[in-house]
């Protein structure tokens, strides 16, 4: 069985000519699950119904924190709507991205990123996490929130062992993709070697990398 767990072939503007047909396509070649991945808020109602659309597609819903300014409760709110679907099975993507520094300040992340954990937590559902330049706040955040009692993926890992190691205690699985080939990234490739086979997940962040 092949589950992609991670992608945006529901929302990429790369699709929008073809998105079905890649999926078909996808499905032909085995890839038996799919996970389909929010992250803005109006985008929210186009990832479910995708997901309604196919019986081996699911989805998560969440706030990408370069979108954190989008939070409120209305926004919540939609979130828990969306969640009551049974094609919902995660909340994301969610967590923190310091590599663009004009989107939204970290300050306002950090909050964004401590609320949707715990309306994971409320929602019984786990998390998928965004991380970008920002490992040990990251990290510290999902500790200190409780987030080892839901765990979920942290989305294509870019930490080192140490890191790996602290997400496995919460109950993260790690998503390897196509960046674990890249030539400058030796740790990546150290990661994936030392990882128990069963705390890894395969992704492709279609149509991004």
């Amino acid at each position: 069985m092949l589950f992609n767990t991670h992608s945006h072939v529901d929302t990429g503007r790369q699709f929008a000519a073809d998105r079905d047909e890649v999926v078909a396509r996808a499905r032909e070649m085995g890839v038996s699950q799919l996970m389909v991945i929010g992250f803005e808020r109006a985008l929210i109602p186009v990832t479910l119904a995708f997901a309604e659309r196919h019986d081996w597609v699911w989805a998560a819903v969440g706030i990408h924190p370069t979108s954190a300014l989008e939070w409120g409760p209305d926004a919540e709110r939609e979130l828990r709507e969306a969640a009551r679907s049974p094609k919902v099975r995660a909340i994301g993507e969610v967590g923190l991205d310091y590599y663009w520094k004009d989107k939204a300040p970290f300050e306002v992340q950090r909050d964004v990123f401590r609320q949707q954990i715990r309306l994971a937590r409320d929602l019984g559902l786990p998390l998928v996490i965004h991380n970008r330049d920002a490992h040990e706040d990251v990290v510290r955040i999902l500790e200190e929130e409780g987030a080892d009692e839901v765990g979920g993926i942290m989305h294509c890992f870019s930490g080192d062992w140490e890191m790996a190691e602290r997400c496995l205690a919460l109950n993260f699985y790690i998503g390897i993709g196509g960046t674990v080939t890249y030539k400058n990234n030796p740790v990546g490739r150290e990661v994936a070697q030392r990882l128990p086979l069963d705390r890894i997940v395969l992704e492709t962040d279609d149509p991004y990398l």
